[in-house]
């Protein structure tokens, strides 16, 4: 079985990155978080972000506000980053404090630096195949895919989950052209879910339900790229489980370690294809 590392490939990713951005003189590639509140985790995810673009050569910028903050003060922010020209890549971390709604936060953020990829604009620019950028999980179990050889064109993909986040993107992202994978989309109505997961030479799953993909889901020598994340008694899991899936699938990913690492990766890529489509980067 080939383990679809996510670590060791991020790492790849970055230092990339890295030598691109020195290659073309070390132009200033800035990344804005904004965080709002004292949620642990997401101070933790945030700070990961800012060591991640300084490995890839980039600065980042952090604004911090209060949970107290009100709806107007973090709308305020954020056009006020959108608006700055030596800003490139917008990130609100999610999930905002209670009382404060995220959907017109997030639509204030132009699209050419939305590089979480989670507004309307981006996701149709997606579905129209338009220049844009793509949520950075499942643009990342893409890259897992391409980097470590997995053939898409012609093949059966099986997306379990169809969250805006990931589900749905990473089906479009499979179909798209030059892709040409044929993909169908599964979630927790879809009849005879076992039989459908095994007709798949290529399995995502990504609904949020700890260890539902067993052995009995993956057709053998499939490549099964574990998105879910869940909390339980025994600590974070995924939604594959990975001991008896190991001993059926042709290529699956770590949990931790395998799509999480890429989702961060494909930030600091996104950041750069920002500066790009900003005119601030050219190589």
């Amino acid at each position: 079985m080939k383990l679809l590392d996510g670590v060791a490939l991020r790492d790849q990713l970055v230092a990339e990155l890295r030598q691109r951005i020195e290659a073309a003189g070390s132009p200033p590639v800035c990344l804005a978080t904004v965080l709002v509140g004292d949620d642990k985790p997401s101070q933790i995810y945030v700070r990961n972000k800012h060591k991640m673009a300084a490995a890839a050569g980039m600065i980042s910028k952090q604004v911090e506000l209060p949970a107290s903050a009100t709806q107007a003060e973090v709308e305020d922010t954020v056009a006020g980053l959108a608006a700055d020209p030596t800003v490139h890549g917008i990130l609100c971390q999610l999930p905002l404090p209670d009382g404060l709604d995220p959907e017109p936060v997030l639509a204030l953020i132009p699209y050419q630096k939305d590089v979480d990829g989670l507004t309307e604009v981006s996701m149709g620019r997606l579905v129209r195949g338009l220049p844009g950028h793509v949520g950075c999980t499942p643009l990342g179990v893409m890259r897992l895919l391409e980097r470590y050889d997995i053939p898409t064109a012609g093949r059966r993909a099986v997306v379990v989950g169809r969250s805006t986040l990931v589900g749905l993107p990473q089906v479009l992202l499979l179909g798209r052209k030059g892709v040409d994978a044929t993909v169908t989309l599964a979630h927790s109505r879809t009849r005879d879910l076992v039989e459908v997961c095994r007709e798949a030479d290529i399995l995502v799953a990504a609904a949020g339900q700890a260890r539902m993909i067993t052995a009995a889901h993956v057709k053998p020598g499939a490549a099964v790229l574990d998105v879910g994340i869940s909390r339980t008694a025994s600590g974070i899991v995924g939604d594959v489980d990975f001991e008896s899936v190991s001993a059926v699938a042709g290529a699956l990913t770590p949990m931790p370690g395998g799509t999480g690492p890429m989702t961060i990766a494909c930030l600091m890529e996104n950041t750069l294809a920002a500066a790009r489509m900003l005119g601030a980067f050219a190589d």
